[in-house]
């Protein structure tokens, strides 16, 4: 998959054309930062577009929606730009945050206890490989973006403030404390005013990241005086140098002013967030990037998905069933629309990923750029033909009961002469994952019913009919047949629909029967294709144990 953003690259007059009236979300968003290039005049620094992660919990899709939908916007950019304008892509994550709670999904849970507070680069790491719990998630994120291709630069919070890259600005808020604390307060519950403070500094001698009241502050010296709750004792702590941390709305606004950041997009939950931290940056001396809201993605249950409940997908489940170019659908498809997240979803989106790519040839340049493979391989999708769809794959994997690529190769290659796992390399990637897919997720919920005596009737009918069809018939003519049994039984015709002689049509009973009694599920492919592919004898061996009662 192509996800870097092409930067040192030209593009064509007419691609920068057609991208300037495109409606496709990336080039609305990129309009923006052009918008705001044009009234600033630009500092002559490529254009800096972030997005930021919390490693308190294991990364999970979300985060990699994040780098991805940016990655779009930011390609977007490139093009509307013609290319003459540098970016870079930074990759923020908060790994000196205090750790709050202990993740639900990790071992050692008792040992990060004896650690809570103190920041996450300082927590040891609960899975033994990594220098600490920081380090892990951060090292598990980079995994995941490398493995997509991103063209990113991953930065450490830990890092930055420990070099004093943020301590110019980290100085300008000390300097201007009221004005943010008067920002801050409103946001705020009474109890919480009583205590806040916009810097968290670290304990010289328990390494926790302490949430206390700052008594007083020395601006000259770059300093704040605080007290230990617990034992009374008062110190006085450098906002430099990694001494201290900011809250994390100022500490968002901190890294937009101190870093120029550009372009960063949010969560939904942070409409109100990304306001306060946009008047902090003002205050700071900078101005707050472009950037829009996404929608929340739930899972099955409608539930906001959350890195320390584990609920939802991980990053690791969804590759396990589907390829990566699948994912980044689901992360272009409506992003300002709440979208459930669980297994259910990426058959789907493996299907709808091969749709959009078998049309892009057919497609003029404006319907390209607004193609999603279009922007998830940054402008030059692969040629790719796909001549069996993934939830074909799945109900053959059903039917077959294969468990290993060879046996569905054995179908696929009679019904499409020539296609082999040579041939075809990403056919046989599929063929993996719908056997995984089907073992893991189908098989353990699968529930065939017993027919009544009409559907008995009906499926006996459609056993003699399927057994008398020429040697080699096609999926049309399986189909034909299909629908011509039910045209015959009343309980399956459907009265608002004409057949091809003026009669009633097929109800979508018949085919819900189908999918029940032989494939036990409520839902299939469309039976002719599914036949021509799975095989007329194999399918009438099929109803013939369904009328046993032995299919299972």
């Amino acid at each position: 998959m192509a996800a870097a953003a092409d930067p040192a690259r030209s593009f064509d007059p007419a691609l920068v054309a057609a991208a300037g009236r495109s409606r496709a979300w990336p080039f609305e968003e990129a309009a923006k930062i052009v918008a705001r290039l044009e009234k600033t005049g630009g500092t002559g620094e490529p254009v800096l577009f972030e997005t930021g992660y919390g490693p308190s919990g294991l990364p999970h899709i979300g985060t990699f929606g994040e780098v991805a939908r940016t990655t779009m916007v930011r390609h977007a950019f490139h093009v509307l730009t013609g290319g003459s304008v540098p970016t870079r892509l930074l990759c923020f994550s908060d790994d000196m945050d205090g750790m709050r709670k202990v993740p639900d999904n990790v071992p050692n849970q008792d040992l990060l206890r004896a650690h809570l507070g103190k920041p996450l680069t300082k927590v040891p790491d609960p899975f033994g490989t990594h220098e600490s719990f920081g380090h892990h998630n951060n090292a598990r994120l980079r995994a995941f973006l490398d493995h997509f291709g991103f063209d990113y630069e991953f930065a450490s919070a830990t890092d930055y403030y420990a070099r004093g890259l943020l301590d110019e600005k980290l100085l300008v808020m000390l300097a201007r404390y009221d004005d943010v604390m008067a920002i801050m307060l409103p946001t705020l519950r009474e109890e919480r005013r009583k205590t806040y403070s916009p810097f968290l500094p670290v304990h010289p001698h328990t390494g926790v990241v302490m949430q206390v009241p700052v008594d007083a502050r020395d601006v000259a010296a770059g300093t704040i005086a605080w007290t230990d709750p617990e034992t009374g004792e008062r110190f006085e702590t450098p906002v430099t140098g990694g001494h201290a941390k900011a809250q994390w709305k100022p500490d968002w606004a901190l890294r937009w002013a101190a870093l120029g950041v550009a372009y960063e997009m949010s969560g939904k939950d942070h409409i109100d967030n990304v306001k306060t931290s946009g008047k902090i940056c003002r205050v700071l001396g900078g101005t707050p990037p472009e950037g829009f809201n996404y929608e929340l993605f739930l899972d099955e249950n409608g539930e906001k998905i959350s890195k320390s409940k584990g609920n939802g997908l991980t990053i690791d489940d969804w590759l396990a069933y589907a390829s990566p170019e699948s994912l980044s659908l689901y992360m272009f498809t409506k992003p300002k629309t709440a979208k459930r997240l669980f297994f259910d979803v990426i058959p789907k989106h493996v299907d709808e990923y091969f749709t959009y790519l078998g049309a892009y040839d057919r497609q003029d340049l404006d319907a390209q750029i607004a193609n999603p493979v279009w922007h998830i391989h940054s402008g030059t999708p692969p040629k790719l033909d796909l001549p069996v769809p993934f939830a074909m794959l799945l109900n053959l994997v059903s039917a077959s009961h294969a468990h290993d690529r060879a046996t569905l190769w054995g179908y696929i290659s009679r019904y499409a002469p020539g296609v082999t796992a040579a041939t075809h390399p990403k056919l046989d990637e599929l063929a993996g994952y719908a056997i995984r897919y089907y073992d893991d997720r189908v098989r353990p919920f699968k529930s065939y019913r017993t027919p009544d005596e009409v559907e008995r009737a009906a499926l006996a009918a459609l056993r003699d009919r399927l057994a008398g069809l020429p040697a080699g018939s096609d999926a049309e003519t399986i189909q034909n047949a299909v629908l011509d049994v039910a045209r015959a039984i009343p309980r399956f015709q459907d009265q608002k629909k004409l057949g091809p002689d003026g009669g009633p049509g097929v109800s979508v009973e018949w085919f819900g029967a189908l999918y029940q009694i032989l494939l036990g599920q409520d839902r299939g492919p469309r039976f002719g294709s599914f036949v021509a592919l799975y095989g007329v004898p194999e399918t009438v061996a099929m109803i013939d144990k369904a009328l046993a009662g032995t299919l299972d």
